[in-house]
């Protein structure tokens, strides 16, 4: 959220990043994949259409270097897809 995603609302381990297009879900979970992050793009059927998103779980087996490089990936993502600024 700092980084100015959307993170939707969720009261378990997975948290969404809205992102509203699946064309566009599906670039930046490459990108992230690219970056050594396996984050899944999830669309239409699994979600209503214009509602895409990634799909983050956090798990106790991610160490603080894990974490660091998820979300310097998010954040390179997001400025090269123009999700964030």
């Amino acid at each position: 959220q700092a980084l100015g995603f959307d993170t939707g609302v969720s009261q378990t381990p997975i948290t969404p990043v809205m992102l509203g297009e699946a064309d566009l879900a599906r670039k930046f979970s490459q990108k992230l994949y690219d970056k050594g992050v396996f984050a899944m793009a999830i669309g239409f059927p699994t979600v209503p259409k214009g509602k895409a998103r990634i799909r983050c779980m956090v798990s106790a087996a991610h160490d603080t270097a894990d974490l660091d490089l998820a979300i310097q990936a998010f954040k390179e993502v997001g400025h090269e897809l123009g999700v964030t600024h």
